[in-house]
């Protein structure tokens, strides 16, 4: 479903092509597919379970973002997504076969640790990123059931974003979200600031002089 002229574009939003981003692809492709077409508002959700760099294929291609609201974090370090459709509650789960990576290589891997610890030497580097295209595209060209287990589950979506007003911390006097703010002998305080109250440190951001507030 995604051309190579919109791949391209993927990789240029992220930064490169490596089999995490493909991976997003793949994923992505199912939700355009199950759920629905790009959202321009808040239309569909992504609840993403991971922070790897497939989650900016997902933005990119679905148009869930943090800005809008509609993008959710859930920390279970698992490659998986689930997309809800608000309009009626459908709901896909999308999560990584346990061969779905493909078989482990053990040069690979060795040349991959060798290039997070910076001790690569300029060949092994390009060993390495000849291995990681030619990763990336077996993923993209790979039948979708190889690679993701897809099911509808039953799954009750966020509730629209809202917007709040802000409430000045008397700390720091930095704007912060009402909702956000904690109360501490009569004060309100953005949390940072209540952090450091409750530990006795003293706050990372200081307001300026009061004379000197509002100037360009």
């Amino acid at each position: 479903m995604i051309d190579r002229a919109e791949l391209e574009r993927v990789v240029a939003f992220h930064g490169h092509m490596c089999p995490g981003l493909a991976m997003g692809v793949r994923a992505a492709e199912v939700a355009l597919e199950r759920i629905g077409r790009h959202a321009g508002d808040e239309e569909v959700v992504a609840i993403v379970e991971t922070d790897m760099c497939g989650v900016d294929a997902i933005q990119f291609l679905t148009g869930c973002t943090f800005g809008k609201g509609n993008l959710v974090h859930r920390d279970h370090g698992k490659n998986a997504y689930t997309f809800v459709r608000r309009s009626d509650g459908r709901a896909v789960r999308v999560s990584t076969r346990p061969d779905g990576w493909g078989p482990k290589d053990p040069e690979w891997m060795a040349l991959f640790a060798k290039v997070r610890t910076g001790t690569a030497s300029p060949e092994e580097r390009d060993r390495f990123l000849a291995s990681h295209q030619e990763r990336s595209e077996r993923i993209l060209a790979a039948p979708l059931q190889e690679l993701y287990d897809v099911r509808e589950v039953d799954v009750e979506a966020p509730p629209p974003a809202r917007v709040f007003t802000s409430v000045n911390c008397a700390t720091c006097d930095e704007p912060t979200m009402e909702t956000r703010v904690r109360r501490l002998d009569g004060r309100e305080l953005c949390l940072p600031c209540f952090e450091d109250a409750l530990a006795g440190r003293r706050p990372v951001a200081s307001p300026p002089p009061r004379a000197e507030r509002g100037r360009a």
